[in-house]
């Protein structure tokens, strides 16, 4: 979807948010309910057009680590600060977008099998859909690791220039 299609979310210097689609102001929690719709959206500065949307979203997930029961752990958390400047970071974060939609795919599966489940034997469908998400997981990581350890660049291609 280009950013012409896409919800346009303006952002205030006194930290207010205005849905040009709905004509009013709107907070995060609003935000997040977009996020949960799956509609898609940009955040901008009202001044400099910024796109300000990853701010906003790191807010959003700042706001339910606070509130609940957090998803990600202090070592977790640390791992990714330990990634950015590093030689891995941009595989690095290949690899976690990598298992949010493998994990994603995962549920939809999930959900599709528990729904044809009244039809089918439960046991046998978990079975092969445990068998499938192993496979997948096995061939992103070999993928991961792969990458992780080529150097960013050859040595020939360096004496050619």
């Amino acid at each position: 979807m280009s950013e012409e299609e896409k919800r346009i979310i303006k952002k205030y210097p006194n930290r207010r948010l205005y849905d040009t689609e709905e004509s009013k102001y709107i907070t995060l929690e609003d935000i997040k309910q977009l996020v949960t719709d799956n509609k898609e959206f940009i955040v901008k500065d009202v001044k400099s057009e910024e796109d300000l949307t990853r701010s906003i979203l790191l807010q959003i997930i700042i706001e339910q680590e606070d509130d609940g029961e957090p998803l990600f752990t202090t070592q977790a958390l640390a791992h990714i600060i330990r990634f950015y400047g590093d030689s891995v970071q941009s595989v690095a974060g290949d690899y976690l977008q990598k298992s949010i939609n493998l994990f994603v795919n995962q549920q939809k599966q999930l959900q599709d099998q528990l729904q044809s489940a009244v039809n089918t034997n439960p046991i046998s469908a978990m079975a092969e859909l445990t068998e499938q998400n192993l496979d997948m997981w096995k061939k992103m990581q070999e993928s991961f690791f792969e990458n992780a350890v080529k150097p960013p660049f050859s040595a020939d291609k360096t004496k050619e220039k």
